[in-house]
């Protein structure tokens, strides 16, 4: 039987004779639609009559978010630029479309390619090649320098509902990995009310993450873009601001999110991302595959990540919702193994030990060791927002940022900085 392909290569001089060849019974391929532009082409997606698309980069409002509805619907996705053009066929690649052909292919290598799509076999050496691989720094501003060629790791932070202190932890590490000279990328991924930008005295009218997010649905994004983006707070560090209102979530679609994290593998060595605390799934937006999900790009970071920092407070209450959020997170993402951080350890809300009985009792309910415990200073906490400034600045002898730039050396993957002794009579 032959393989039912929908077309969307309209606009190109190449587009008639193209198909007239696909139709050919000797390549096993039967154009049953061609579709003049992405809407067409998305309704045909769901009458279930193809398996498989063949569409062009000069699509207009082809995003990321079409091509993954069309993977949600079953049809699997074939891409033609026009012969050399090395920008288009990364611009494709970026949209999620992993088989990309020059349109001067012999029909029956885009015929093959159709098969293999559908199949799922690995993608065929005849593809265009990925020009990023070839130039890495190609358009960069002067103060992105080389950078990381995709070998950059992504930690979440991530934790239950309250206030743990993720946030704060979140800028710590960030700060701290970014003064023990690791090149740092702070993302604020909150889709219920990102503060990283307040926290650091920062305006939240930038455009931010969700500009990355549009620049990456639509192919665009770059390491060089997302540099232009992100704030240089330092050096070492910037900073990809928030949402400015929450009620922009929809902006954050998950795969957009993931094309971002693989941008700022590129631009810096560590990525830490400030995450929301909700893991649920909306029962009745689950069937419809098309509608956003606020959630989804919580989940995606959670998944893409190379480490995941599940914060909990120290006193009973946090304890027991951490408990609850780490059973969720094990049936949302079972894979996914967190780092236990315990923050705002404290005396007086547990009795003994404190940091015995907590380790005990998430030992017990939970089977995790705590990789770290951090311990309260409001002084400290305070003065950083009160100023916006971090830790290091406004109180550089603090336990708490002495904690955070321990955990920071060790998710960075350099040497803990030894510590200073204090001056005689503080």
């Amino acid at each position: 039987m032959a393989l039912q392909v929908f077309t969307a290569v309209t606009g190109a001089a190449w587009e008639s004779e193209l198909v007239g060849a696909l139709d050919r019974e000797d390549h096993g391929v039967t154009v049953v639609r061609r579709c003049v532009d992405v809407a067409e082409l998305l309704a045909a997606a769901t009458t279930g009559t193809g398996q498989a698309a063949l569409l062009s980069a000069e699509l207009r409002r082809l995003d990321g978010s079409a091509v993954a509805r069309l993977h949600a619907a079953g049809v699997a996705v074939v891409g033609l630029v026009e012969p050399g053009d090395t920008r288009a066929a990364d611009r494709l690649r970026q949209l999620g479309v992993v088989r990309v052909l020059p349109a001067d292919a012999e029909p029956e290598a885009i015929a093959r390619a159709l098969r293999e799509a559908v199949t799922g076999v690995p993608v065929a050496g005849h593809d265009v090649a990925d020009p990023r691989a070839a130039l890495p720094a190609l358009g960069l501003p002067p103060e992105a320098g080389a950078g990381p060629a995709g070998g950059g790791r992504v930690v979440a932070v991530w934790g239950p509902t309250g206030a743990p202190g993720r946030t704060t932890v979140a800028v710590g590490l960030a700060d701290e990995a970014a003064r023990l000279d690791v090149p740092t990328l702070l993302v604020d991924a909150d889709v219920y009310g990102g503060v990283v930008a307040q926290v650091l005295g920062l305006l939240d009218e930038s455009p931010g993450v969700a500009a990355a997010a549009r620049q990456a649905a639509a192919g665009t994004l770059d390491r060089a873009a997302l540099a232009r983006l992100a704030w240089s707070v330092s050096p070492q560090l910037r900073v990809l601001t928030g949402l400015a209102r929450a009620d922009r979530w929809p902006e954050l679609r998950p795969r957009a999110v993931g094309v971002v994290l693989e941008e700022a593998r590129r631009l810096a060595a560590l990525t830490v991302v400030d995450c929301a605390f909700s893991l649920e799934e909306d029962e009745e937006l689950s069937f419809d595959t098309a509608a956003p999900r606020r959630n989804g790009a919580t989940l995606t970071v959670l998944e893409s990540a190379d480490e995941v920092l599940c914060v909990s407070g120290a006193d009973p209450v946090a304890l027991q919702r951490t408990v609850r959020a780490l059973a969720e997170l094990r049936d949302a993402l079972p894979e996914v193994e967190p780092i236990v951080v315990v923050n705002q350890v404290r005396r007086g809300p547990v009795p003994g030990d404190a940091r015995q009985e907590i380790a005990t009792a998430l030992g017990r309910f939970t089977g995790r060791e705590v990789r770290a415990f951090l311990p309260a200073d409001r002084k400290a906490t305070d003065a950083a927002l009160a100023t916006g400034r971090t830790l290091a600045e406004v109180a550089p002898h603090s336990a708490l940022r002495t904690g955070l730039r321990a955990l920071a050396a060790e998710l960075g993957g350099v040497p803990a900085p030894a510590g200073r002794r204090a001056r005689r009579g503080r």
